[in-house]
């Protein structure tokens, strides 16, 4: 496995990774086996990448909904790692009434992200902090005949309600159209497994900590296969994030694409 934070700080320096992640150059190691494939899509122009922290039985928070933090600090440096490296974040509205998350990058250096939430039901409090002016761009994606009663400044984009919800390709066709090509889709499992599901995830980062709820909400949940040789296959890559472990799981061969197609050079 590839260590990042046990490793010396010389050898792991992160402060010139985004501009260089941005500049399309090579990074360094260890950054760049990690960081590296989320530079450019497989399939179209996007680039969206699912990210969970969990428990080693496959756990994100305790029957009572108690979650901070199962990750240690390894785990969330890493995330907010993802945060600096992406246009923006995207969370579901349960996420944000639960946790109330800012989605800044603020454990490690890097420009902030533009946040947004899926808000289907216009459900969202104005004092939610991720609608603070802090002069990031902000965007709610509702449905027709939400009216929200946002602070000013945020955007609200309105997409069509299907029976579960808003389709995840409809919401990365409408962040791309507005210029925010490379996502992190952050949470909570509702959200990111509708994602996986949809094939709208080219890469999903699973931060599995050395810990066991024994019981409490499972990290992923889609529709239920009869057979093992069924289930979603797809190359992976290790690394160890000092006591905790990053599954870097390869999606694009199950991506459908939802952006605009690349042409040949």
């Amino acid at each position: 496995m590839n260590p990042l934070d046990g490793m010396a700080p010389e050898s792991q320096s992160w402060t010139s990774v985004p501009e260089t992640f941005r500049a399309a150059r090579p990074l360094p190691e260890p950054w760049e086996s990690v960081f590296g494939p989320l530079r450019t899509g497989a399939i179209d122009d996007l680039v969206v990448v699912g990210q969970l922290g969990q428990s080693l039985d496959g756990r994100i928070a305790t029957p009572t909904g108690h979650s901070h933090y199962i990750n240690g600090p390894a785990g969330l440096n890493h995330l907010h790692r993802l945060r600096a490296l992406v246009d923006a974040v995207v969370v579901g509205i349960g996420t944000t009434l639960a946790d109330d998350p800012r989605l800044t990058v603020r454990r490690v250096e890097g420009p902030q992200p533009a946040r947004v939430v899926i808000d289907p039901g216009g459900r969202l409090k104005p004092t939610a902090r991720l609608l603070n002016d802090d002069g990031v761009r902000r965007l709610v994606i509702g449905t027709a005949g939400d009216r929200p009663a946002l602070p000013k400044g945020n955007e609200l984009v309105t997409l069509p309600r299907t029976e579960g919800g808003i389709a995840p390709a409809a919401i990365l066709r409408a962040l791309a159209e507005r210029g925010l090509k490379r996502i992190l889709i952050e949470g909570g499992a509702d959200t990111v497994s509708r994602f996986l599901a949809a094939r709208c995830l080219d890469r999903l980062h699973v931060v599995v900590a050395p810990i066991i709820l024994g019981s409490g909400r499972s990290g992923i949940a889609l529709p239920p296969i009869t057979r093992a040789d069924e289930a979603m296959r797809m190359p992976m890559h290790v690394h160890r994030l000092d006591d905790e472990v990053l599954f870097d799981c390869d999606l694009s061969a199950h991506r459908v694409s939802v952006g605009r197609a690349k042409t040949s050079t």
